[in-house]
Formats: C-alpha cells, sequence, structure tokens
C-alpha cells in the first residue's frame, strides 16, 4: 500500500511540473487520436446522412452490419492495417508501418463504425415532420439534411466525443502499427503497459491519471450534450 501511495504521489509531482516525457506522450496521443477524429468525421458524417436518406435494397442489413463492427477488437483492426502496410502488403511500398501516420488510419478505420451508426442513429431521431416540412417550403435536397443535421447536432456531436474517447484508449491495434517507438510513436495506453511491465510505476500511474482525466472531461461534456 505504501508503495501505491508513494507511487501516486510522484506521479502528482510529474503531472504538477509538466515533465518533458509526460507532456510528450500526451501530446503525441492527442495528435494522433484527435486527427483520426476529425479525419474519419470528415468522411463518416457524410456517408453516414447519405445511408439514412437514400432508400436502396441491403439498407437494413447495411446498418446491422455497421452496429456488429462496433465492439470490434482493436488487434483486428491492428492486424488488418499492419498486413496492408507491412512490406508483403498492398501498400507495403509506402512505408508507413510503425509511424504515427499508421496509427491515425487504424484509429479511422475502428472508430469509424461508431460514427456511422451513431450519425444514422442521431438522424433516425430527428421528427419526420421536419424534412417534410423543410421540403414544402422549398428546400433543395442539400438544404433539408442541413436542417435534419442542425436538429440532430447534439447527437452528432455525441458521437464524434465517444468515438474520441475509443480512439484515444485503444492499445492492441497502436502497439501493432505503431511499435511503441520512444519519442514517435509512444502514446498513453503503450507506455503504461510498457512502464509497467519495466517496474516504472510512477510514470504509469501519471499517465493513467490524465488518461483518465480525458474521459472524465469527455464524460461531463457527453452529460452537458444530453441536457441539451
Amino acid at each position: 500500500m505504501t508503495e501505491l501511495w508513494d507511487g501516486l504521489v510522484t506521479a502528482l509531482k510529474l503531472i504538477i511540473s509538466l515533465d518533458p516525457e509526460v507532456m510528450e506522450i500526451a501530446a503525441r496521443s492527442l495528435a494522433i487520436s484527435v486527427t483520426a477524429t476529425l479525419l474519419a468525421s470528415v468522411i463518416c458524417l457524410p456517408l453516414g446522412s447519405l445511408i439514412h436518406f437514400k432508400r436502396f435494397t441491403g439498407k437494413r442489413t447495411l446498418i446491422n452490419l455497421i452496429q456488429t463492427f462496433y465492439s470490434v477488437p482493436t488487434v483486428v483492426v491492428g492486424l488488418f492495417v499492419f498486413l496492408l502496410f507491412s512490406r508483403a502488403g498492398p501498400l507495403g511500398g509506402l512505408n508507413l508501418l510503425f509511424t504515427p501516420t499508421a496509427m491515425v488510419i487504424g484509429q479511422m478505420i475502428l472508430i469509424a463504425p461508431v460514427l456511422l451508426g451513431l450519425t444514422i442513429s442521431a438522424l433516425s431521431g430527428v421528427d419526420k415532420a421536419i424534412p417534410e416540412t423543410a421540403r414544402s417550403l422549398g428546400a433543395g435536397d442539400f438544404q433539408t439534411v442541413g436542417v435534419v443535421f442542425k436538429e440532430a447536432r447534439f447527437a452528432v456531436m455525441a458521437a464524434i466525443l465517444l468515438a474520441f474517447g475509443r480512439a484515444i484508449s485503444e492499445v492492441g491495434l497502436a502497439l501493432m502499427v505503431g511499435g511503441n517507438i520512444n519519442g514517435f510513436t509512444r502514446v498513453f495506453t503503450t507506455a503504461i503497459s510498457l512502464e509497467t511491465s519495466k517496474g516504472d510505476i510512477e510514470l504509469a500511474i501519471a499517465l493513467g491519471i490524465i488518461l483518465i482525466l480525458i474521459a472524465l472531461i469527455i464524460n461531463i461534456v457527453l452529460n452537458r450534450i444530453q441536457q441539451r
């Protein structure tokens, strides 16, 4: 118990003093996950709206498939990205394996089903009378989509935050395609795993506290969004 308390005190000192190693890992983790979330949002929000508004055969099956991938194991996505960018893979010539770029791509693939599915759910929750009223008033397709998105904006924002939370907290994918290289691809989760195995509990606890604080902030923002 004494070791745990000492480790917690030391960890707090590392955070308060803005320890360079801790801040470097934190900045890299946030940069990779924020980039992945933004890029995935740019792709998935329009695609989710397209799936929602268009009628086509197999639509229900496609939505069920998307929802199935909500809980896809991160190591499975990591394996897919590893094979894609390995030297024997179709994109091996790009030399992206064990780089932050590969981690961003992996996280984008990981959170894409969450963004797609929750965007479709958010748009489906909008009163059917709203798009009908917009069309009756002369709104075009893009204007109608804009009106529906405005009504569903809080649910869409919640989807983006949930996707970011899944991205920053995953570990399997980061290890497989990032390699946990110090000063280059080491992030919160991989650093915590490594430092714990090395016995450097103080640094592991410090990173864990920051990760928990990020999760707390996300939860608070989500609650505020739900209240709205």
